[in-house]
């Protein structure tokens, strides 16, 4: 009886010895990252789907068991994940991912914000306090999100640093050539004016010059009104707008009818990884949000 519970208790130490990390991501995006920097030696999963509206992931039970179970959670933060996320990890009752601790990650701490508004009012939409949390959308702070994901992987899974770290160099070093491969494509479009459905592209934008003169939503996360519709499509008339840029989970009406109205170009671009069965990755995201746009 007590060889066998000597050789019971060695299969236990042995299976906790080679147990994966854990990673929980709140969105398909981190968990293409964290994919490419740790490949097989953690097991990562994502809360949302790339399909759905990031500001609203439904609660569903499954996901409190995999926060319960979690070594390391990433989230995007700046109040992107404020309306959902908080009651799961509440009822996960696991310590290791709360804020503060070294199994939770903010990837909006690492950067400065745009457009953080001087006044907080249900009046002006749903505002995020913090700024824009949809920063993630500009490629050039993608290398610096990796770098954030391998530095906390090294801690809380030590054993696979030198490992982690060899990846980052490698993703890195073909992200610099994707990056210059984008930029180059998106020199046309420098200067042109743009609308937008919502302000998520706006990083993005910002990045390559282009001038985003209009959103479909009168404030963000207010539906469009015909009132404001009718501006920006008197505002069109006066300025020549290149396209109306709207994500997956939009609503097509009101794109469909300021390009009627105007013959401006609609495009559909990818918000997340996975929001179209051809963006496999990070690197198919940025691929197709370019290619779309010079089409």
């Amino acid at each position: 009886m007590r060889i066998l519970s000597i050789i019971f208790l060695l299969t236990v130490i042995s299976l906790t010895a080679n147990a994966k990390v854990k990673v929980i991501a709140t969105y398909p995006y981190i968990k293409s990252i964290v994919k490419e920097i740790a490949k097989d030696k953690v097991d990562v999963s994502s809360l949302s789907n790339g399909k759905w509206d990031p500001h609203f992931v439904p609660p569903r039970p499954s996901l409190v068991v995999k926060l319960r179970n979690a070594d390391l959670l990433i989230i995007n933060g700046a109040q992107l994940e404020i309306g959902w996320l908080p009651p799961l990890i509440d009822r996960a009752n696991n310590g290791k991912i709360l804020p503060g601790k070294i199994g939770f990650l903010d990837l909006s701490t690492l950067f400065d914000l745009i457009q953080k508004p001087q006044v907080v009012s249900r009046a002006f939409g749903d505002v995020h306090p913090q700024g824009n949390p949809h920063f993630y959308l500009d490629p050039v702070k993608i290398s610096k999100i990796a770098e954030a994901i391998t530095e906390r992987l090294c801690v809380v899974d030590k054993g696979n640093c030198e490992f982690y770290m060899d990846n980052l160099k490698s993703f890195k070093e073909k992200w610099q050539i994707k990056l210059n491969e984008w930029s180059e494509k998106m020199k046309n479009l420098k200067g042109t004016f743009v609308f937008e459905y919502h302000r998520i592209f706006d990083y993005f934008f910002l990045r390559y010059g282009v001038n985003i003169v209009g959103t479909l939503e009168p404030f963000p996360g207010i539906p469009p009104t015909t009132s404001h519709l009718l501006e920006l499509i008197d505002f069109a008339k006066k300025h020549k707008i290149s396209f109306i840029t709207y994500a997956i989970y939009n609503p097509k009406n009101p794109v469909q009818f300021i390009s009627k109205k105007t013959g401006i170009k609609p495009v559909l671009l990818p918000h997340d990884v996975n929001s179209l069965p051809q963006v496999k990755d990070i690197f198919f995201l940025f691929n197709e949000i370019v290619g779309r746009l010079i089409k």
